[in-house]
């Protein structure tokens, strides 16, 4: 009888309001399509694009202007706004109101993984924030996007009201930049191969291919 295929770990370095990321996530779900011979395991690991924006957060626009300055504010969202037609995501950027500060989307996440919920969790929040323009810092929103994937809101309403998982975010968090990690979606392959930024997932494809074939030809 032939082996079994190992099964390739694939870490996503990743914050919640990153519009890339979403992208990204597109662009990793069509290379995994592509490899459906290859078994998976992704992970989501939290980054903070702006780990000084407040924990209450803080207005959108007012985050725009201090970080990019008013007059480049009409150009910034275009780039994006067209990468996500390719990939069937209609930002609407003119829905955000607030830039909200993300450790507590992380804590919600790494609570989904213990749950088998990471998946669905983070596409419902990349979904309430840039399709919807909710407030993702909002810890009812959050309750709220629990109980829409199918968990217990409650359950989540009370992990959340805890620091439950908070210096373990940090921490990965800490890591993540100690690693080398300054922009994301960063895709750590195997712990071997990294590809950084929304790639084409051909590319995406390619490295998780070359991480089955060192496995392959190891044996681990």
């Amino acid at each position: 009888m032939a082996p079994l295929p190992v099964a390739i770990a694939v870490d996503v370095v990743s914050d919640v309001v990153c519009p890339w990321c979403f992208i990204g996530k597109r662009r990793l779900e069509k290379a995994v399509a592509a490899m459906v011979e290859t078994p998976l395991t992704v992970r989501w690991r939290p980054f903070q694009l702006d780990p000084a924006i407040p924990p209450a957060g803080m207005a959108r626009e007012e985050y725009l202007k201090r970080k990019f300055g008013a007059e480049r504010i009409p150009q910034i969202h275009q780039p994006v706004i067209t990468a996500g037609v390719m990939e069937g995501i209609d930002f609407r950027f003119d829905q955000i109101r607030r830039s909200p500060n993300t450790i507590n989307a992380h804590r919600l996440i790494r609570w989904s993984h213990s749950q088998g919920f990471e998946e669905p969790m983070v596409e419902r929040l990349f979904q309430l924030y840039f399709l919807e323009g909710q407030d993702i810092g909002d810890e009812k929103i959050l309750s709220k996007a629990a109980s829409d994937i199918g968990l217990d809101g409650r359950a989540a309403a009370g992990f959340l009201a805890g620091n439950s998982a908070r210096a373990e975010v940090l921490q990965e968090i800490e890591s993540a930049a100690s690693s080398g990690v300054t922009g994301v979606p960063t895709f750590i392959i195997a712990n071997r191969y990294t590809v950084i930024g929304a790639q084409d997932p051909r590319y995406i494809a390619g490295a998780i291919a070359k991480a089955r074939a060192d496995a392959t030809e190891n044996g681990t």
